[in-house]
């Protein structure tokens, strides 16, 4: 018995051994647990600075992912960066390495490692330089782009970082009651990203009841404990920048303006005719020049005698410039990407158009470039900027030619053409086209109601004209079977399922009357589309029709009206039944 009691204590001993091991083990994990760390991150680890030439950026209260160099003690900002967040009037031509600004009144330029700029002819200098570029970028000097854009910043080391805002307005604050840590995530645990002193004052980002999301006044966004914080009070941040105001060219009159399209020099001879079918026609814009070359070369159809018998019947003359003429000359069209891509081919353009404008005392230049690849929107705008410049220079009227808004034509940015041309012009027409893949209108009241609505999203009423057309399609199903043979004109086609094969041409309104009586057909009026319609068989063929005449063409007029629009714009003369004038003065006086 004696043996037995003395075995059972040293197992005792060790079972209150092992519960006391156990007891600190989970003493000290809860220590642990409840410890805040006091590890600390290193800003530079933060940031991500690869180097010691990097700069954090910091953007409207966010580390942008994207970062700065510091060159010779300046800060410089990638081109992209300034391009989409600060200011998209930047431009940069990676083919001929230079920076381009356009202001209202001049062209600012800087040659990559230059410290020279250029402010149209009057030649600048920075003791810096003002654009670095390498092999995939620009980098720009932030003092330059500072000059011509709405934002404040600030600069701070160690490690290297820019605070930028370009918001304005009033934004929460707290003080910190009490000193304590700035944590990477919300969390004890989380490591320290700097010591805050009481009265701190931070900025409140994302308030919550326990860890509040904040940024510092240097730049340093993370997490403190909301009862560390004091009450949160409004702060307001003004800008001191001062917009430019951009002025534009506009007539007392409304605008009636119609396209004449001319394909050879001796269509000018035909002026008089086609302007004695018109009634209030007070512009007229030719289709006289069109890019012949990628070096910014135009070919022209224009006539001083045109221009001085329209000018004699007070009707101003926009020529037209085509970047698709030039098939009308039997000529392949040149790559507009390789004349606008480039600032010299855009300069010879540029110039080559003015000179003729003046050479022919034109009233106006009307810009009518299609099917142009997204890539190159931004060249495409910085060709209109340019260009404005030296129209308002001479006094020559600015028009562009537009589609109706949708997100794949968003690049031809209809908001930056209003600031610097005259006129924004809406082709409120080619709802249907050849190579639609059904039959419907060339423009029906809805689409031409929407795009108005659209593009006056963009554009100030007051510089919007409302182009309509004088034509429409002719659309025809011919049945054919399931391998793609024509079907015999005796055979019966009128089971759903018939196959059929879907075409179309453009025909003016006369010729679409004659249509209509020559086969017996009854247009009927249609609320929904705004016109009348017209289906007939002829020869196993259906024949389909929207037909635009006055009828249809006061329905968009009084789209026109109702809108406040600058006027309206009709394509083309020669295409219409004459009694369509006695409608359209009713609207445009």
């Amino acid at each position: 018995m004696k043996n037995t009691k003395k075995n059972i204590i040293p197992v005792i001993a060790v079972l209150v051994l092992i519960v006391i091991i156990i007891l600190f083990m989970l003493l000290g994990r809860l220590i642990e647990k409840y410890t805040p760390s006091k590890e600390h991150q290193e800003l530079s680890e933060y940031y991500g600075l690869a180097s010691d030439d990097s700069v954090a950026l910091i953007f409207n209260n966010e580390v942008l992912s994207v970062q700065g160099r510091l060159i010779d003690g300046n800060v410089y900002l990638d081109f992209k960066t300034v391009h989409d967040k600060i200011n998209s009037r930047f431009f940069w031509d990676a083919n001929e390495n230079k920076l381009l600004y356009t202001t209202a009144t001049d062209l600012i330029s800087a040659d990559a490692e230059s410290t020279t700029y250029y402010v149209t002819k009057d030649a600048r200098t920075l003791d810096h330089t003002i654009v670095k570029a390498d092999a995939s970028t620009a980098y720009i000097a932030i003092d330059f782009v500072k000059q011509y854009s709405d934002f404040d910043y600030t600069v701070y080391d160690q490690p290297n970082r820019v605070v930028l805002t370009n918001q304005w307005g009033d934004y929460n604050t707290a003080p910190v009651k009490k000193s304590t840590e700035l944590r990477y995530q919300g969390g004890i645990k989380s490591p320290i990203l700097a010591d805050l002193a009481k009265g701190t004052v931070l900025t409140v980002l994302e308030p919550d009841e326990t860890w509040t999301k904040v940024m510092t006044e240097d730049g340093i966004i993370g997490y403190v404990k909301t009862k560390a914080l004091g009450s949160t009070s409004t702060a307001t941040r003004t800008s001191g920048y001062t917009a430019e105001e951009f002025s534009h060219i506009k007539k007392d009159f409304s605008i009636n303006l119609g396209w004449h399209q001319v394909t050879n020099s001796s269509a000018n001879a035909n002026i008089a005719n086609v302007l004695s079918n018109t009634k209030g026609l007070n512009v007229i814009s030719p289709t006289w020049f069109y890019l012949k070359d990628t070096n910014g070369g135009i070919g022209s159809l224009a006539s001083s005698d045109y221009v001085n018998y329209c000018h004699q019947n007070n009707i101003e003359v926009w020529a037209l410039v085509s970047n698709f003429g030039a098939k009308d000359q039997g000529l392949e069209n040149p790559d507009t990407t390789q004349v606008l891509t480039y600032s010299s081919r855009r300069e010879s353009l540029i110039n080559n158009l003015i000179s003729a404008a003046i050479q022919y005392k034109l009233d106006g230049i009307n810009v009518d470039f299609e099917s142009l690849d997204p890539s190159i929107g931004d060249s495409y705008i910085q060709f209109i900027r340019e260009l404005s410049l030296k129209c308002a220079n001479n006094g020559i009227v600015l028009s562009i030619d537009n589609y109706t808004p949708t997100s794949y034509t968003a690049f031809y940015n209809r908001s930056e053409q209003a600031v610097f041309a005259d006129y924004v012009i809406l082709m409120g027409y080619d709802e249907h086209y050849a190579g639609s893949e059904e039959a419907g209108s060339v423009a029906s009241i809805g689409f031409v109601n929407q795009g108005v609505a659209d593009t006056l999203q963009s554009v100030p009423a007051d510089q919007l004209i409302l182009g309509m057309p004088f034509y429409t399609r002719v659309w025809s199903e011919t049945p054919v079977s399931d391998d793609g043979a024509a079907v015999s004109t005796t055979e019966d086609t009128s089971d759903s399922d018939t196959l059929y094969e879907l075409d179309c041409y453009s025909a003016g309104m006369k010729e679409v009357q004659n249509l209509i009586s020559t086969n017996g057909a009854v247009p009927v009026w249609s609320d929904t589309d705004g016109q009348y319609y017209v289906e007939y068989i002829n020869g196993g063929v259906t024949y389909k029709i929207w037909v635009e005449d006055a009828t249809s063409l006061e329905e968009k007029l009084k789209v026109m009206q109702s809108n406040q629009l600058a006027g309206g714009a009709f394509w083309k003369l020669g295409l219409e039944d004459p009694a369509v004038w006695d409608t359209i003065i009713k609207y445009i006086n």
